[in-house]
């Protein structure tokens, strides 16, 4: 029985997608796949606009341009997340203000945001971690009271909530990814979402290369080659008729974890935050016992079962490491202890019940 992490939920629907896109020749960035996606997937998120890109990474570059963000900015983002919510600061030349993460959620801690805030802070960029939702509304209170924009990064969160709200409404921009390895995929992708028309209507002219349609080939301003192809989203389209269905199977699988660990005091499991519901993309815990992280990941692989260490504070890495300004005593205990457990939709219910059983003896 092989044992999935993240791995994609491709079948007969997607194929059936692709080929339609394949007859109808339209399968570069021209054509009717893409606004379809775009439209449906503003629909279900609940903005009035979505923009495709060629990533999440995009995605998030191209909220922080449209912002004018720059040289001289700041940027509060969480100091644990994958590298794609940062990156994008350093293309337009800002500085990221790494702050700590809540030891319960995993997400950023409001407080330590506030007390962060400069002059220089422009914008702030909360990562709904492993698809559980940040606390929105203290950091819409901090961002309405001092000013300072919203990016989420909800390219981990497709289906995830706040008070009834879905991620991706929340913030100025929200950003999303469609990688192989998301809650759905389009192979590669990312969205944009937002309710302002300016906006929107202002990116969708910027990832095409800022090309003045009117003029022929016309470009007013400096542009990027971030659009998404036909092809990408007729996988979308696809993917997003089964997104409940993937939703349904990672609460199912979450489920199953949270109650055979229920009784080992060695396991503690990520926690949703108050008044959200998590899309659980990948489940994931942390494990305090005699074994370090290594062996028991090393034990898990024997068994055949994989696993994957949570993101490393960004801190440790060269380029950021100039950025550190405190202990970040959360995140170090969080990626001291923690790991992410097979969650892919590809799995059965028998099949997490194995890694359950692997992880609890191991442990």
């Amino acid at each position: 029985m092989e044992i999935f992490l993240d791995a994609p939920n491709i079948g007969e629907l997607e194929k059936q997608y692709l080929c339609r896109c394949i007859d109808s020749t339209f399968v570069s960035t021209v054509g009717p796949f893409v606004p379809e996606f775009e439209s449906k997937f503003a629909e279900y998120v609940g903005t009035n606009y979505a923009i495709s890109t060629q990533s999440g990474t995009a995605a998030i570059h191209m909220a922080l341009h449209e912002l004018g963000i720059g040289t001289g900015d700041e940027v509060i983002v969480p100091v644990i997340t994958f590298i794609a919510s940062v990156n994008p600061i350093m293309y337009v030349g800002a500085t990221p203000v790494f702050v700590d993460i809540d030891p319960k959620t995993w997400n950023i801690n409001p407080e330590l945001v506030e007390k962060a805030i400069t002059a220089k802070t422009k914008a702030i960029i909360p990562v709904h971690l492993y698809g559980n939702p940040c606390d929105m509304n203290a950091l819409m209170d901090i961002s309405k009271r001092y000013g300072i924009p919203i990016i989420e990064d909800a390219t981990e969160s497709l289906g995830a909530s706040y008070m009834g709200k879905n991620t991706g409404t929340f913030g100025d921009f929200a950003c999303f990814s469609f990688n192989g390895n998301k809650v759905i995929t389009t192979g590669g992708g990312g969205m944009i979402t937002t309710n302002n028309e300016q906006s929107a209507k202002h990116i969708k002219f910027l990832v095409n290369q800022a090309r003045d349609d009117s003029r022929g080939y016309y470009h007013p301003e400096v542009g990027f080659n971030y659009r998404m192809t036909n092809l990408e989203a007729s996988l979308g389209l696809a993917q997003m008729e089964r997104l409940e269905e993937f939703l349904a199977k990672k609460m199912e699988f979450f489920n199953i974890y949270l109650d055979c660990f229920r009784h080992n005091r060695h396991i503690e499991l990520q926690q949703e935050t108050k008044h959200a519901k998590s899309s659980w993309w990948l489940t994931s815990v942390k494990i305090e016992s005699d074994k370090d992280i290594a062996q028991i990941q090393s034990e898990l692989k024997e068994n055949g079962v994989p696993t994957r260490r949570v993101f490393p504070p960004i801190v440790e890495f060269p380029p950021y490491k100039q950025f550190s300004i405190g202990e970040y005593p959360n995140a170090y205990e969080l990626y001291r202890t923690g790991l992410n457990l097979p969650s892919s939709t590809v799995n059965t219910k028998e099949t997490i019940e194995l890694v359950a059983d692997h992880v609890n003896r191991v442990t």
